[in-house]
C-alpha cells in the first residue's frame, strides 16, 4: 500500500470498489473468527460429554452436533467462499484498472516530451517503467490494500477476543510482535534501496538487449557476437547480483518473522498449559486461544510482506514519478492563436540556434525566405545544419522569438499542433512501423482508401516493389521496417508524406538510397503533384536539387548562398566547387564502370 501524488487520486477514483472489497473482507474475518469457538465446543464435548450453549451446559447430542457445529461451519465456509471471491474481484480488479490508467497517463505524457528527452533517456529504461515498475505498482495497490485491511481487521478482532479470554496471556503473546515491527521498519528502508538498485540493473539489461536485437545485422557483419555476449554476461551478472542482494534481505526478514511467530506459540503453549493445569483454562479454551493467535499469524506475515512490498512500490513510484514530472521542453507559448490555413511561406530572420546542452551554435545568423509553392533544395556538407533548419520548422526544438516566421507570423505565436498539421515530413532514417505497408502509407492521413494508397505509392516509385511481395500492400513489415531495403523504406516513407497532402513537405535526404533515374522520376512526380505547395528537399547530391526553384547552400551552420543552380555557380564559390567535385566523382565512377 503506497501513497504519492501520482497514485492518491486512484484511491478516490476507485473508492467504491475498494469499499465493497473492504466490507467483504470484514465479513470474512468475522466469520473466520467464529471457527476457534466451534473448535472449543468440539474439544470440550469430547472431553466432558457436555457443551455450553447460551451460558448453559447441555449434553452433547447428534442434534447439537448438526445444529450448533456442522450447520454453522457450512454457512461459514459458504460465506468465506463468496466473500473471498468478492474481495479478489474488488482489490485485484481495481489494481488492474489503476495500472491501465497509469500506463495511459504515462504514454500520453511521453508523447508530449521533446526530442531532447528521448536523446538522453534510453528506450530500455523507459520500457522498464511500463513493465516492471507498473507491475510493482499494481501489486502494491491491490495486494497492499488487502494486506493492510486484513491485518487491521483480523488482527484487531483476534486480539480483542484473545484479551477477552485472558489479558495477561495476550500481552505476553504481543510483546515479541513489537520487536518484530521495529525490526521490519529498519529492514524496510534497506530493502527500498536494494529494490531501486535492482530496477536500475534491469533497465540497463533491457536497454542493452533492445539495442543488440535492433543492431543484430551490424553485430554479425563485424563478427562481434563474442564481444556482445561478454558485455551481456557482465550486465546479466550485475542484474543477478542486485536480485540476489534484495532477495537475501527479504528472506532474512521472513525468517525473523517466522522465528518470532514460533516463539509466541511457545509462550502460549507454556503459559496456557499452566493455566489449564490451574483450571483457569479448559483444554477447549486453550485450543480456542491458539486458534485466535493462528488467525493473527497471517496479519503478522502480512505486515512483513507489506513492508517489503511498500519498499518496492515506493522505489517504482519514484521512478515513474520522475517520468510524469518531466516537463516538456517544447510547448506552446502563452497567447498563441490558431490559423485557418497555412499556405507555406517560410522566413528565417537572423536566426541563431544551439541544441540543448551544446556549447556552440549549430546555426548562426541564418536569414532567407521560401515563398509558398516554391520547390527548395538545401545542400551542404554533413553537419552544416541542414536537418536542424527543418527541425525548427517542425518545432521539434524551441525557436528564438522573432527569428522564424510562417506565413508572416512568428512561429512561436502559432500552436505547435497547427504547424505540424500542415507539414509532412520524411526523415533521414525513413522510420516504418511494424504494420502492413498499406497502414504505414496511410499513417499520416485520415483515410486508408486503397486507391489513394496505391496512387501515393506510384508517385513515390515504390508500387512495383510492393506488388512483387506475396501479400502486396497487406505485407506486414518487420520492426522498424527491417524486411524492406533502404531504398524501399525511403520510398514508402515518401508515399506516407504524399498521402498527407500537406502545405509544406520536408524531405530530409530521402532519396539518397535510390538510383538517379528513380530519383528524377520521384522528384518529377512530386513537382507536378505539388504545384502551389512548398516542398523542401535536403540533399547531398547536386543532381537532386539542381532543378529546384531555389537552392540554399550551407557551411558550418551558416547560409552562404541562396539562388537557383546557375545563380549559385556564379555567386557562391563553395557551391561551384561542390558542383565540380561531384562532376569529377561522377566521371570517375563512369570510367570505373566502363
Amino acid at each position: 500500500m503506497i501513497f504519492g501524488k501520482h497514485i492518491n487520486k486512484y484511491y478516490l477514483k476507485y473508492s467504491w470498489l475498494l469499499l465493497i472489497g473492504i466490507a467483504a473482507l470484514f465479513v470474512i474475518d468475522s466469520f473466520q473468527l467464529r471457527i476457534p469457538g466451534i473448535y472449543n465446543m468440539v474439544v470440550t464435548a469430547l472431553n466432558t460429554g457436555n457443551v455450553v450453549i447460551n451460558g448453559q451446559e447441555v449434553p452433547f447430542t447428534m442434534d447439537i452436533l448438526l445444529d450448533k457445529i456442522c450447520l454453522p461451519m457450512l454457512f461459514i465456509v459458504l460465506g468465506l467462499l463468496v466473500g473471498r471471491f468478492a474481495w479478489r474481484i474488488c482489490f485485484f480488479g481495481s489494481a488492474i484498472m489503476v495500472a491501465k490508467d497509469m500506463r495511459g497517463e504515462m504514454f500520453d505524457h511521453c508523447k508530449d516530451l521533446s526530442q531532447q528527452f528521448y536523446n538522453v533517456n534510453k528506450v530500455g529504461d523507459l520500457m522498464s517503467l511500463f513493465t516492471n515498475d507498473l507491475d510493482t505498482i499494481e501489486d502494491c495497490f491491490g495486494s497492499g490494500i488487502l494486506m493492510f485491511a486484513d491485518a487491521l481487521f483480523l488482527g484487531v478482532l483476534a486480539i480483542i477476543r484473545m484479551a477477552g479470554m485472558h489479558i495477561y496471556l495476550t500481552l505476553l503473546a504481543l510483546i515479541p510482535l513489537v520487536f518484530l515491527f521495529i525490526l521490519s521498519t529498519v529492514v524496510g528502508k534497506s530493502m527500498m534501496k536494494k529494490w531501486d538498485k535492482r530496477q536500475e540493473q534491469f533497465s540497463k539489461l533491457s536497454d542493452f538487449s533492445q539495442e543488440s536485437f535492433s543492431g543484430i545485422a551490424v553485430i554479425k557483419a563485424f563478427v562481434r557476437e563474442t564481444h556482445e555476449l561478454l558485455a551481456f554476461k557482465k550486465l546479466n551478472s550485475d542484474n543477478e547480483e542486485a536480485n540476489v542482494s534484495y532477495v537475501r534481505t527479504a528472506t532474512w526478514l521472513r525468517v525473523l518473522v517466522t522465528l518470532f511467530e514460533e516463539s509466541v506459540v511457545g509462550v502460549i503453549l507454556g503459559y496456557g498449559g499452566y493455566l489449564v493445569y490451574k483450571n483457569v483454562f479448559t483444554a477447549g479454551d486453550l485450543i480456542e486461544f491458539i486458534g485466535y493467535f493462528t488467525a493473527i499469524i497471517w496479519p503478522i506475515m502480512a505486515i512483513a510482506e507489506l513492508i517489503d512490498m511498500t519498499s518496492r512500490g515506493k522505489a517504482s513510484l519514484s521512478r515513474i514519478g520522475k517520468l510524469l514530472e518531466e516537463k516538456p521542453d517544447v510547448v506552446d507559448a502563452a497567447g498563441v492563436t490558431d490559423m485557418d490555413v497555412i499556405r507555406g511561406d517560410i522566413e528565417f530572420r537572423d536566426l541563431t540556434f544551439s541544441y540543448p546542452g551544446a556549447n556552440h551554435d549549430n546555426l548562426k545568423n541564418v536569414s532567407f525566405k521560401i515563398n509558398a509553392g516554391e520547390n527548395v533544395g538545401i545542400i551542404g556538407k554533413t553537419g552544416s545544419g541542414k536537418t536542424t533548419l527543418c527541425d525548427l520548422v517542425l518545432r521539434t526544438y524551441n525557436v528564438p522569438d522573432g527569428t522564424l516566421f510562417i506565413d508572416g507570423r512568428d512561429i512561436n505565436t502559432i500552436p505547435i499542433k497547427t504547424v505540424r498539421q500542415y507539414a509532412a515530413y520524411v526523415p533521414q532514417d525513413g522510420f516504418l512501423f511494424s504494420d502492413t505497408i498499406s497502414e504505414n502509407i496511410a499513417f499520416a492521413s485520415d483515410t486508408n482508401e486503397i486507391d489513394r494508397v496505391k496512387r501515393a505509392a506510384e508517385i513515390a516509385g515504390v508500387i512495383d516493389d510492393i506488388n512483387e511481395f506475396p501479400e502486396g500492400f497487406e505485407t506486414v513489415l518487420g520492426e522498424r521496417g527491417v524486411t524492406v531495403s533502404g531504398g524501399q523504406k525511403q520510398r514508402i516513407s515518401i508515399a506516407r508524406a504524399v498521402m498527407k497532402d500537406a502545405s509544406i513537405l520536408i524531405m530530409d535526404d530521402s532519396v539518397s538510397a535510390v538510383d538517379t533515374a528513380t530519383e528524377k522520376k520521384i522528384l518529377g512526380e512530386l513537382r507536378t503533384l505539388r504545384q502551389g505547395r512548398t516542398t523542401i528537399l535536403i540533399a547531398h547530391r547536386v543532381s537532386s536539387i539542381e532543378q529546384m526553384d531555389k537552392i540554399i547552400f550551407m557551411e558550418g551552420g551558416r547560409v552562404t548562398g541562396v539562388g537557383t543552380h546557375r545563380e549559385l555557380i556564379e555567386s557562391c564559390p563553395s557551391y561551384a566547387r561542390t558542383v565540380e567535385l561531384q562532376k569529377l566523382e561522377d566521371e570517375k565512377d563512369g570510367d570505373i564502370n566502363a
